[in-house]
């Protein structure tokens, strides 16, 4: 049979190169899904203790089968525990209107934050409809609050290409950043298996085929 299939791919040259692509394709996906798994890991094991001036917490859909998300309100819970702890004094909300029910991410993050009895400083970017403009389009806001150092927030298999979107250069210059994970109930019930997390390395891809990963002089 594995003759058979030899001289089978041997008389079909598309099919041979469809093959290898395939098969590259799956090998890049799964070593950047063992990438972010090992780095989530790392994250979750060495939460932050740095104080920070505000936490950015990054955004995600508000509603998940008719009520709030909460792989959404989980990154809201840990920047409240942040809170309470002293380790920021501010929460930066970002994301804009989403695909799914039209609301406003950082508008509805800042409304259960207040239900959850946060009365700190709050600050809201409602027009990013990504990770890299998350970062882009909260950047002045921060300034224009003097934050000086932030830590950013999200699921753990988000922050790998987080840190990357960072490092070259779309939150600007001029923050101490450090990262945090949110272990939210999608993530302990689902972990790398998350729907979210599953289509990590393929976000990942689409972002270094648009060149976002590479260095960006962003003042």
């Amino acid at each position: 049979m594995k003759k058979l299939f030899s001289q089978f791919l041997s008389y079909h040259p598309l099919l041979r190169l469809l093959t290898c692509l395939i098969i590259t394709f799956a090998s890049i996906y799964l070593i950047l899904f063992t990438i972010v798994s090992l780095h989530a890991k790392k994250l979750l094991t060495n939460p932050v203790t740095t104080k920070s001036d505000a936490a950015l917490i990054l955004g995600n859909r508000t509603y998940l089968h008719g009520a709030p998300n909460p792989c959404l309100t989980g990154r809201v819970d840990r920047g409240l525990i942040l809170a309470k702890q002293g380790i920021v004094t501010t929460l930066a909300m970002t994301g804009g209107r989403d695909d799914e029910d039209f609301r406003i991410e950082g508008d509805f993050m800042a409304a259960y934050a207040k239900e959850k009895g946060y009365k700190g400083r709050v600050l809201i970017e409602s027009r990013s409809r990504s990770t890299k403009e998350n970062l882009e389009f909260s950047a002045p806001i921060l300034k224009s609050a003097n934050i000086k150092s932030v830590v950013i927030l999200s699921e753990p298999y988000h922050l790998w290409r987080t840190e990357k979107l960072v490092a070259a250069g779309h939150l600007g210059r001029g923050f101490d950043v450090t990262y945090t994970a949110a272990p939210t109930t999608c993530w302990t019930t689902w972990g790398m298996l998350h729907k979210g997390a599953l289509r990590e390395p393929l976000a990942i891809m689409h972002n270094y085929a648009k060149g976002y990963f590479s260095k960006n002089l962003t003042p």
